[in-house]
């Protein structure tokens, strides 16, 4: 029976794929194998010695101490492109609030309560306050053509935009999603140069922290509108405070509201809704039960940010997933002492990310005992062993 802890409220649609006879759902357990999380921050938690996955439903993991589960050879899930369209369709809907005067024009709306029969005239009296402009034929910078990215520069490109991606690492996957229609630039200059709109839509690590700075908004066009549904770190508050009061940045639409970004003039903060929709809540509980069944019962991984990605078919035989440093003569290391304990390879899969490697071993003959992982484990680089009947 296999213990999962919930860490926030989980869609039950996604839960209820865990099949009641094999996994026990709870939010407090204290020997997970593993967890389903949301956005609860995990750097201060303890990580139990019996966790073996940590799977986020939804995007962004720095909420997870990624580099402390690989260490101890725990696998971390995300869910791109599960809640990529929710994003997506709250990005045009930002564009269209920073291109009209859609939210202030409404606040003053309901300044007319009382006013009666002469609200129809003052409301056109004061319409000339709040016009705005068309997005159709501005030009779209969008930084990063993942699920999102690509989503939002189609949509704008069918809305009539004129839409510019940068993505220096596109995977042939989202490649093949991209309109034609949307050009690609080969440097963060030219993109940024004639943009009207800019969108980031990128991962927040340690590099990319603060990306949206100084210098990148120096090469973008006054009056430049920068939307940020990504993550609020993205963007250097200080630097973008200065620029929305030089008027170098007419607009800055951010998912992430502080109390310094509250304070800046020409805000339009948005109370964290780019994945708060119901259908992107479903499909991100789908997607990570998913993931983390897979893992859990056959050792397959897909959508890890830590682990490389490997899967392979049961044919019914007993399997070893072993985790390990990515160093030479791991591989002959292990099938060496499965020789040495009569065991024979039928299959046999092995992939590497930077300095892990990860390896999926099918046996002939009956499951071994569970004498064979500690065996594997005094190999010097093996992170991590699981024996799968």
């Amino acid at each position: 029976m296999f213990k999962i802890q919930t860490l926030n409220k989980i869609d039950p649609k996604g839960l209820q794929n865990f099949p009641l006879d094999q996994y026990e759902i709870a939010s407090e357990f204290s020997n997970p194998d593993a967890i389903v999380v949301r956005s609860q921050a995990m750097h201060d938690m303890e990580l139990a010695k019996s966790l073996k996955a940590i799977a986020r439903a939804g995007a962004g993991v720095n909420n997870i101490p990624i580099e402390k589960c690989t260490e101890n050879g725990i696998v971390v899930f995300n869910t791109p492109g599960a809640n990529a369209h929710a994003v997506k369709e709250l990005v045009i809907a930002g564009m269209l609030l920073s291109a009209r005067g859609i939210a202030p024009g409404i606040e003053w709306a309901k300044t007319l309560i009382g006013k009666g029969d002469e609200v129809p005239a003052l409301v056109e009296a004061g319409k000339k306050n709040f016009g705005g402009n068309e997005i159709r034929g501005k030009r779209l910078a969008v930084i990063g053509l993942g699920a999102i990215g690509v989503l939002i520069a189609n949509a704008a490109q069918a809305l009539g935009m004129e839409v510019l991606g940068y993505d220096p690492y596109l995977s042939v996957k989202q490649a093949l999603r991209l309109s034609r229609n949307v050009k690609r630039a080969e440097g963060i200059e030219v993109l940024l140069a004639s943009a009207d709109y800019v969108t980031i839509n990128i991962p927040q690590t340690a590099e990319t922290k603060g990306y949206i700075n100084k210098d990148k908004i120096k090469m973008m066009k006054n009056g430049v509108r920068i939307l940020n549904f990504a993550r609020g770190g993205l963007v250097n508050t200080a630097d973008m405070a200065a620029a929305l009061e030089s008027g170098k940045v007419g607009c800055y639409v951010t998912d992430f509201p502080d109390e310094a970004t509250l304070k800046m003039k020409n805000v339009i903060p948005i109370p964290h809704l780019g994945a708060s929709t119901e259908e992107s809540e479903t499909n991100c509980a789908i997607m990570a039960v998913d993931q983390v069944r897979d893992y859990l019962e056959n050792g397959n991984i897909v959508n890890s940010v830590n682990f490389p990605e490997a899967t392979m078919d049961r044919t019914g035989s007993p399997r070893l997933v072993i985790a390990n440093k990515n160093i030479p003569t791991m591989v002959s290391q292990i099938s060496s002492l499965l020789a040495s304990e009569g065991l024979n390879i039928a299959n046999m899969l092995n992939k590497n990310r930077a300095d892990i490697a990860y390896n999926i071993i099918d046996l002939d003959g009956s499951c071994p005992g569970a004498d064979l992982a500690d065996k594997l484990k005094s190999i010097e680089g093996i992170i991590m062993v699981r024996i799968l009947p």
